[in-house]
């Protein structure tokens, strides 16, 4: 089945930096396009970044020029590296194939707190 494992959140003060970590199994991950998502309560779920098997990346306006997507196909893993964090990035952070319908689950996700 697949699987999908988020870490590397934890907390940080504004300005810092943070690099998460994905780890998928269960499908041919190399030809999907992955993501990073986050989600607010009480808010939708939304596409942070974005990267295709061909490495071409797409990001957020929340997010472009400070977060960083990059994947690792041979350890079917998908990196997010977010620096400049500020406490509107406040989020739990998941990553999925994008569209997120191919792998039909989301994991635990990782949790990201930015706070002085």
């Amino acid at each position: 089945q697949v699987q999908l494992v988020e870490s590397g959140g934890g907390l940080v003060q504004p300005g810092g930096s943070l690099r998460l970590s994905c780890a998928v199994s269960g499908i041919m991950f190399r030809i999907y396009v992955m993501g990073w998502y986050r989600q607010t309560p009480g808010k939708q779920r939304e596409l942070v970044a974005r990267i295709s098997s061909g490495h071409t990346t797409r990001y957020a306006d929340s997010a472009k020029g400070r977060f960083t997507i990059s994947r690792d196909n041979a350890k079917n893993t998908v990196y997010l590296q977010m620096n400049s964090l500020q406490p509107e990035d406040t989020a739990l952070y998941y990553c999925n194939t994008d569209p997120p319908g191919v792998t039909g689950t989301w994991g635990q996700g990782t949790q990201v707190t930015v706070s002085s």
